[in-house]
């Protein structure tokens, strides 16, 4: 099986954040057309992220898709097989290597023991009987017996051993080979058959869309029905206020609906790390990383988007009857709670970041900065394009594994969301006086 030998670039998965979000946005945002189409585009797109499932031709609505699943799980079956052949062939290996170890090494203590063998009992003949030599030399010739006896049964064990290992070794090999070369095949046959539906696809397309029956014409009560859901379906605009407070809303309704798109990016991330892992034998060592990373991102620029729109959990026992105005009242009586939580999250996330920048891993002016052996004077006029573009030089918290993505972004992106959720609870607060103080 060929591997997949490809780690994301740092610039590429801040590129993906940002850039994701705004094509997803837009597309979102296209009006719907009034008749189902398939469409090439999107049947491209599954092709290139599901074409060794078959995903394309199950989208056209095509039976022959079913015909790529089985030889995919050919695919998975043989990796396994493969893996367990690889562990095989380690574990005989090492046998293999302790056993010829084993000979090496007591193949000499048994052969130098013998050869010691006759010359302690000679002395042993010689010394007087019942003196202290003669013991010393008893305990001698004892021990080399002892050696030998040893000796041999290890040889014997590691010999065993060796009958034993050897052929195993051989077997998964063969069998190791065997399922590779199966699997390869198998992917080079779901290859072929991704290219030729690649060229296909326009055809397949126009095919499936001539086939789509025409929409039958909705009767009254389905049309009344239907009016009646558009009406009922509300959408995130209707918690924007009036007013000042209304910018702030309308920021925090879009950060929310920006960072709702890393969803997305998630199921393609993990979709590469599974068909990596499973199919391609390439485990990624970034892809775990890089999403639990955006989804705490996520989590703190959404604090102000579930502000915004209530859905924070809380307890509407009492508070669920009340009227609006007495909402507010309560609202406002509270507050101080949420005004200390918002500002302890953003100060301690300001102390969090700015101490990332300063960690000292490479040869940067703004980490000397942060530090305080530079002022900012300094600083700005030792800035180039070497400190953005030198690999050696690093500058700010960086991740212990072997991505290395720096994680000082992640920290400002704190301060970031302690700030949105500041400014939508002074939003908030702005709004509930305002109903306090309308009589109405």
């Amino acid at each position: 099986m060929p591997h997949l030998d490809f780690t994301l670039p740092h610039w590429a998965y801040w590129v993906g954040l940002i850039v994701f979000p705004i094509v997803a946005a837009a597309l979102a945002r296209r009006p719907k057309p009034k008749e189902r189409r398939y469409s090439l585009v999107l049947g491209y797109f599954v092709l290139i992220t599901g074409g060794i499932l078959g995903l394309h031709r199950l989208y056209l609505k095509s039976l022959l898709g079913l015909v790529y699943i089985p030889v995919f799980i050919c695919i998975l079956f043989a990796n396994a097989q493969g893996q367990d052949a690889r562990s095989t062939v380690s574990d005989m290996s090492n046998l293999v290597r302790q056993a010829e170890r084993t000979l090496s090494r007591e193949g000499d203590r048994v052969t130098a023991a013998e050869a010691d063998l006759p010359a302690l009992r000679a002395e042993l003949a010689e010394v007087e009987e019942g003196s202290i030599r003669e013991r010393r030399a008893q305990r001698n010739v004892d021990r080399a017996e002892q050696r030998i006896e040893q000796g041999r049964e290890r040889l014997a064990e590691a010999e065993a051993g060796l009958e034993t290992a050897r052929p195993a070794v051989e077997k998964a090999v063969a069998d190791l080979n065997f399922w590779a070369d199966f699997a390869k095949y198998a992917f080079w046959v779901l290859m072929a058959g991704v290219v030729i539906d690649a060229v296909l696809l326009p055809g397949l397309v126009r095919r499936a869309n001539a086939q789509i029956p025409p929409e039958p014409e909705l009767t009254e009560v389905e049309k009344a029905l239907k009016k009646m859901e558009a009406e009922e379906r509300q959408e995130d605009s209707r918690f924007v206020s009036t007013g000042w407070t209304g910018k702030i809303d309308q920021l925090s309704l879009f950060c929310g609906e920006f960072v709702s798109y890393w969803a997305v990016i998630a199921v393609i991330v993990y979709y590469f790390e599974v068909m990596g892992r499973y199919v391609f034998n390439s485990p990624t060592n970034w892809a775990h990383e890089a999403m639990y990373l955006m989804f705490g991102m996520q989590y703190l620029i959404a604090g102000a988007y579930a502000a915004l729109t209530e859905a924070h959990v809380r307890v509407d026992i009492f508070y669920a009857p009340l009227s609006r105005r007495r909402k507010a009242v309560v609202d406002l009586l509270t507050s101080v709670f949420f005004f200390i939580f918002a500002a302890t999250l953003l100060g301690t996330s300001y102390i969090f970041a700015f101490d990332a920048i300063a960690v000292p891993s490479g040869n940067s002016v703004i980490s000397d900065w942060a530090r305080g052996e530079l002022s900012f004077g300094e600083m700005v006029a030792g800035l180039n394009l070497g400190q953005w573009t030198d690999p050696s030089i690093r500058w700010g918290e960086i991740s212990f594994n072997e991505w290395e993505v720096p994680l000082w972004p992640m920290k400002w992106v704190m301060v970031v969301g302690g700030l949105l959720l500041l400014l939508q609870g002074i939003s908030k607060f702005a709004q509930d006086l305002r109903r306090v103080m309308d009589k109405a």
